[in-house]
């Protein structure tokens, strides 16, 4: 089998080694990120295909919230969309060029969407 190689230290998910007994570890606890109205995130729609062999893809950036509510918005997109997509670094990535429908599905659950680029 072979050894996991990580990229920093936050792939070992957090945890802090310290040989100080005195050490208040209360300043590492992991922060929860509160729940942001939908009418208070301004979100942007991107069409690309760079990188991707020509594919093309929409992506919704600007997002603010918890890893599980972006999850959420982006199932909901798919669904919509008839059509497959993920979730990758803060981004959810749709495949095709769907950006005019998105952008009503944003709008209509609340959310402040703007077109960017071409």
């Amino acid at each position: 089998m072979a050894k996991k190689k990580f990229k920093d230290l936050s792939d070992l998910g957090g945890f802090v080694f310290s040989t100080n007994q005195d050490e208040d570890f209360s300043d590492y606890a992991e922060e929860t990120e509160e729940n942001i109205a939908p009418e208070d995130q301004s979100l942007e729609a991107h069409f690309s295909n760079k990188g991707r062999g020509g594919k093309t893809v929409t992506i919704i950036t600007g997002f603010r919230g918890t890893e599980t509510e972006l999850k959420g918005l982006a199932k909901l997109l798919k669904t919509k969309c008839s059509v497959g997509g993920s979730v990758k670094d803060g981004e959810i990535l749709i495949q095709g060029n769907h950006r005019d429908k998105i952008m009503a599905i944003l709008k209509k659950e609340g959310y402040q969407v703007k077109r960017v680029g071409g």
